[in-house]
């Protein structure tokens, strides 16, 4: 549908408000699926840390190439056509991701659940913008506790699953069934049109949208450290089971979306500039916990605290984009958001690469003292 016709559409209402919440679950859930996989894939196909690094850069490369074409592609096919496309490409990924067992079948594998990943996060925050317009009151937080919600199930199920003996590849099916009954769900409420903003489809950011990105991308690559590296992490530095290895990131996940399903409520007590700071902090002291001390279940208690601090510092990145006037809103938000994203999908493979050349841990260490960065640029930053 063009931009045009938009206005001549009825106003997005309750049907639509709960379509976006299930699109968001589907977004997490499928993300999240994978990082119970990780050590499995690893193993089947004997990678090193090194390798299992350039590996998740597939993910990554997936990803960063849908992202910025996401905006133009939901303007002309609408946000429904976008995220079912998205959906089903990570349906179709997740299964082979569960059997393949060589570096070189892997790497299309991932590419392909990384572009679709990549397709229906975007995509579904163009129809969040959209709905929460519409409605007149804030939203965002909870649509985003939605894919937090998401990445509990989606992790934690996965766990469950292969405690109980079931093969990687049966529980990635099982994933894609209910990832296609959600769809179904959602499908009616999905928007047939994208967003009415012209402009270009991606621009690079600079000035302070630059700074903001900067910042998204070193707390969405603590994101991605917990999705791809907390069960190896566990694995490989504390020894423990396989099939338990996920609740790495289950802890991390639980208390992100503790934070967000709160945050309206946190980030009013509290105040935006003291989120950023406390946040910042909370999570390198939890990464820094993790890595020192000595029992899995500490490691545990530091991803939960890194999932606390987490929690609102985005949300108040991306209110600190609508009050800078150094680039249009509706550019600088998709540059912002490709840049972030970065952190999450391209990060974890710097991290293997570090794990490769130095340890895990001093990777851990490193993304710390970057968190730090991001408390500190509180100062610097009007939010």
């Amino acid at each position: 549908m063009a931009s045009s016709d938009i206005s001549a559409t009825r106003a997005p209402g309750a049907t639509e408000q709960l379509s976006t919440r299930i699109a968001f679950f589907i977004a997490g859930f499928g993300m999240a699926a994978w990082a119970p996989l990780v050590p499995f894939a690893k193993a089947r196909a004997g990678l090193d840390d090194g390798a299992l690094g350039l590996l998740l850069l597939c993910l990554g490369a997936g990803s960063i190439v849908s992202m910025p074409l996401s905006g133009a592609l939901a303007a002309r096919f609408g946000c429904r056509a976008m995220v079912i496309a998205g959906a089903l490409l990570l349906s179709i990924a997740l299964p082979l991701l569960g059997a393949l067992s060589s570096f070189a079948a892997l790497v299309p594998a991932l590419l392909l659940f990384g572009a679709g990943v990549g397709l229906v996060d975007c995509v579904i925050n163009i129809q969040a913008v959209i709905v929460e317009r519409a409605s007149g009151r804030t939203m965002m937080s909870g649509f985003h506790g939605l894919f937090s919600v998401g990445g509990i199930v989606g992790a934690g199920g996965v766990s469950g699953l292969l405690a109980l003996g079931a093969s990687p590849f049966v529980a990635a099916l099982v994933v894609v069934a209910l990832v296609l009954v959600a769809l179904l769900l959602a499908a009616p409420g999905l928007l047939p049109y994208g967003s009415s903003s012209g402009g270009p489809a991606f621009a690079v950011p600079h000035g302070v949208v630059l700074f903001i990105g900067v910042l998204c991308f070193i707390v969405f690559l603590t994101e991605g450290a917990m999705l791809d590296w907390s069960a190896v992490f566990l694995v490989t530095i504390r020894d423990i089971d396989p099939t338990h290895a996920g609740l790495g990131y289950t802890a991390f996940a639980v208390t992100m979306t503790i934070g967000r399903l709160a945050g309206d409520w946190i980030v009013h007590h509290v105040g935006r500039g003291r989120i950023v700071v406390f946040g910042g902090l909370c999570a390198a002291a939890g990464l820094l916990l993790a890595t020192f001390a000595p029992s899995w279940e500490a490691g545990l208690l530091g991803f939960a605290l890194v999932g606390a601090g987490c929690s609102n510092v985005v949300p108040v990145l991306y209110s600190a984009i609508g009050r800078q006037n150094v680039m249009p809103e509706h550019i600088a938000i998709p540059a912002v958001t490709t840049l972030g994203y970065a952190g999450i999908l391209v990060g974890p493979a710097a991290i293997g690469l570090v794990a490769h050349a130095w340890s895990l841990t001093g990777a851990f260490i490193l993304i710390a003292l970057l968190l730090v960065g991001v408390a500190a640029s509180s100062r610097w930053l009007r939010v």
